[in-house]
């Protein structure tokens, strides 16, 4: 890999990590129009700066929370839990986030084969699974706002969003449009649920870091200038789609998602099952 293609794959990742157009399909078609194979190191450092633009941009409410929850946990050792539970938001939210993990959690160890093996697989899987994303993202701008925020969520809408970002494991399934799409159809304000989608991606994005970490040396001597610039292009990149879908989340439609998504679906798919590609 060379640093132009490191460079071009790490601006894929980032964007498509939080814009809804699902990153794991498109990490797999550029990698294949590219001709490139990507190593453990490239892929930790990808998440790595995912990881890091969404920190970086949340950083407010991510401090808040973990002050909320360090005083929650002591809430425990002092019998009153409930009663700081039901005070502070923050301390709500920071304990959905990690019982909207569980899921995805759950699906990574237990499923770990069977979704490697579809990643590894034909370009159509992808290619159905992102018009699947296209739909799902439609379906969900013919939806209301809802009322629902941080200060009135529950266990229910956070387990529910918890499932659809376990689902959106499946390459082409785009994590956040399926979780801000989850949390539509359930009533969250928009607004709310692009944040708590964005949060919930953390400990997963964190999850694939730790898992990949134990490689992260491996190919650092050959592909070192392809590794570094695609993860300062994956975090500059990603730093700004989290900026932009926000933007539109709040003043415009997502249908030009589901229109990207259904074209692109299509053509992979339909170049997959006739050979063109």
């Amino acid at each position: 890999m060379n640093i132009f293609q490191g460079i071009i794959i790490g601006i894929v990742q980032g964007l498509t990590e939080f814009l809804p157009v699902s990153s794991s399909a498109h990490l797999i078609f550029i990698q294949n129009l590219l001709g490139v194979e990507s190593s453990l190191a490239f892929d930790t450092f990808l998440h790595l700066g995912s990881l890091l633009a969404v920190l970086i941009y949340f950083r407010a409410d991510i401090i808040k929370m973990i002050k909320a929850w360090l005083l929650s946990v002591g809430d425990i050792l002092q019998h009153r839990f409930w009663e700081g539970f039901y005070s502070d938001p923050y301390k709500r939210l920071s304990w959905y986030v990690i019982l909207a993990t569980i899921p995805v959690g759950l699906v990574g160890v237990l499923f770990e084969s069977h979704v490697d093996a579809l990643f590894a697989g034909e370009l159509y899987v992808p290619g159905f699974f992102l018009f699947v994303t296209g739909t799902i993202l439609y379906l969900s701008q013919r939806m209301a706002s809802g009322k629902i925020d941080m200060s009135h969520m529950g266990w229910f809408q956070s387990l529910f969003m918890g499932l659809a970002q376990a689902c959106a494991i499946m390459p082409g399934l785009s994590r956040s449009g399926t979780t801000i799409a989850s949390g539509l159809v359930i009533g969250l304000d928009k607004e709310f649920a692009a944040k708590f989608s964005f949060i919930l991606s953390i400990p997963a994005i964190f999850g694939a870091f730790l898992v990949q970490f134990k490689d992260i040396g491996v190919s650092m001597g050959s592909d070192g200038a392809a590794v570094i610039l695609g993860f300062l292009a994956a975090f500059i990149s990603g730093y700004f789609a989290i900026k932009w879908l926000i933007d539109l989340i709040q003043n415009k439609s997502l249908d030009f998602f589901s229109y990207y998504c259904w074209i692109v679906g299509i053509v992979v798919f339909m170049g997959s099952i006739t050979h063109i590609f």
